[in-house]
């Protein structure tokens, strides 16, 4: 797996632990954040595009509209605390797209 797969997987996990501990009040993942971020994981893995883009700007629909509704709101919830919590991983996000 490359690099950049790698490191939006992590990033994705994290955003995925700050939104499931601040709505659904868990030190784990529960099982739905789980599987989503299994779902979401496999749609970046499985990327037809080289070099991938940002799936928001990203002309094919990799995601299902239900499924892409809640990474939404799981970035625009998490997104602005991940500048506190992780802000090299971050830094690194925004700098690579």
């Amino acid at each position: 797996m490359a690099g950049n797969i790698k490191s939006e997987i992590r990033t994705l996990e994290r955003m995925m632990s700050i939104y499931c501990r601040g709505k659904h009040g868990g030190e784990r993942l529960c099982p739905d954040c789980g599987a989503l971020l299994v779902y979401a994981a496999g749609c970046i893995i499985n990327c037809p595009r080289d070099p991938k883009p940002a799936c928001k700007a990203c002309p094919s629909n990799c995601y299902a509209p239900e499924k892409r509704a809640l990474i939404r709101e799981v970035m625009r919830y998490s997104g602005p605390k991940m500048l506190f919590r992780h802000p090299l991983l971050t830094l690194r996000h925004y700098l690579r797209f």
